[in-house]
């Protein structure tokens, strides 16, 4: 499994993600890393859909820390806390599926198992990885993050609004971001639909980040309850995949 994965740079992929960064400029300095390690997997190189959707997060993560630096969050420790746990389960999927451990989400295995495949475009391959870390991991990020910190997820806290933000930066930057995956053709019909595309693509992830919050409260509510917290990992984990699929199969790539 290991080497039809990674081939060459196993060595390098193994070295990287045998620890985790514990902070976000050594987020942002592992994605960056992790891009370039991305970009030399055979047989795709950097067109391989792992590499498409690293591109995106690391974009993201370093608007985070920017935002960070200028102050901008009310309770930075928890934004700090969080963005470390998120990237954490990310981290560690991906060296789960090069161990060819069954501990790897299904979320991430149905991305993880296109890397060395000829049939991925880039905007579904983005999308398919937002998928796997917002609707799966993110839930699991912030229960630790609060667990972690001492305080509960409630709507309209400081850590409520700061996470909001995040919306803000997705949606400053989807419209660069999405053009960047777009072939020439796709790039005539962005233009004819004018802000339509970047418009209901934020309001998408806008929804999606509203349900991963939903969603944590609810393991925030059983988090203590083994079996319960065990059935809603799957719950998860098996929407979040089935998601992922459509998202890769022909009819996703058509409806982007």
């Amino acid at each position: 499994m290991t080497e039809s994965v990674w081939g060459p740079v196993h060595d390098d992929m193994t070295a990287l993600l045998s620890g985790h960064p514990d902070d976000v400029p050594a987020v942002v300095d592992h994605l960056t890393k992790l891009q370039d390690i991305l970009e030399r997997v055979p047989p795709l190189l950097d067109s391989n859909p792992l590499a498409d959707f690293n591109r995106l997060y690391l974009k993201i993560t370093t608007s985070v820390l920017e935002r960070l630096y200028a102050g901008r969050f009310a309770d930075p420790a928890f934004l700090a806390r969080l963005d470390v746990e998120f990237a954490a389960r990310y981290f560690d999927a991906l060296r789960q599926f090069g161990d060819g451990s069954t501990c790897c989400p299904r979320a991430w295995g149905v991305l993880l198992r296109r890397v060395d495949g000829p049939d991925c475009r880039p905007l579904p391959s983005a999308a398919a990885g937002v998928n796997a870390h917002i609707n799966f991991d993110l839930p699991f990020a912030l229960v630790t993050t609060f667990d972690h910190l001492g305080s509960d997820p409630i709507d309209d806290s400081d850590q409520h609004r700061d996470y909001l933000q995040i919306n803000e930066i997705f949606a400053e930057n989807i419209p660069s971001l999405r053009r960047g995956y777009l072939e020439r053709w796709q790039l005539l019909i962005d233009t004819m639909n004018g802000d339509l595309d970047d418009w209901w693509q934020g309001e998408l992830i806008e929804y999606t980040r509203d349900v991963a919050w939903r969603n944590a409260q609810k393991l925030w509510a059983v988090r203590h309850d083994l079996p319960s917290l065990a059935a809603e990992r799957d719950r998860l984990d098996h929407n979040a995949a089935s998601l992922g699929r459509l998202l890769l199969s022909p009819l996703g790539a058509f409806l982007q």
